[in-house]
């Protein structure tokens, strides 16, 4: 049990000693290319048409498989640069590879700012921006015809 809490504690002690030394930058620069790739893929997706894929994974099954495949290919990439960036970081500074601790931060960076900003933030965000929304066309002409009836008057 001592060799399991020690261990545990060790594994820890690791995780959070990442956040100095050497290669540190990759715990701020993986979320905010996450991020951008993230914010990229929702704008094509509104200027196609598209809803939200999150909404759309839940309630369209015949999308799922095609949903799962966007979603890999837009964050692959990213994990994977930052499951090397973790492994050697693990090589220069612990002298070893840790897989639980090398898929924690790989997730940690990549996945899940990815899934934070394509669900709820960008959600929030088209909430916040359909309500300040600039009129329509239709609605400035029918402000310009009423100012102008008025004028008449």
């Amino acid at each position: 049990m001592d060799a399991i809490i020690e261990t545990l504690s060790r594994g820890v002690d690791q995780l959070l000693g990442r956040a100095g030394g050497p290669l540190h930058f990759r715990l701020f620069m993986m979320p905010t290319v996450v991020t951008i790739l993230a914010i990229r893929a929702d704008r094509k997706d509104v200027r196609e048409g598209r809803p939200t894929p999150l909404g759309a994974f839940f309630t369209d099954s015949a999308e799922r498989r095609r949903l799962l495949r966007i979603a890999l290919k837009a964050i692959g990439r990213v994990f994977v640069i930052a499951v090397v960036l973790d492994t050697i970081y693990q090589l220069l500074v612990l002298r070893w590879i840790y897989p639980i601790q090398l898929l924690i931060m790989a997730v940690g960076c990549a996945v899940v700012p990815y899934v934070l900003v394509r669900g709820p933030i960008i959600r929030l965000a088209r909430m916040l921006f359909r309500r300040q929304a600039p009129p329509t066309s239709a609605s400035a002409d029918r402000a310009g015809r009423d100012s102008a009836t008025r004028d008449r008057s």
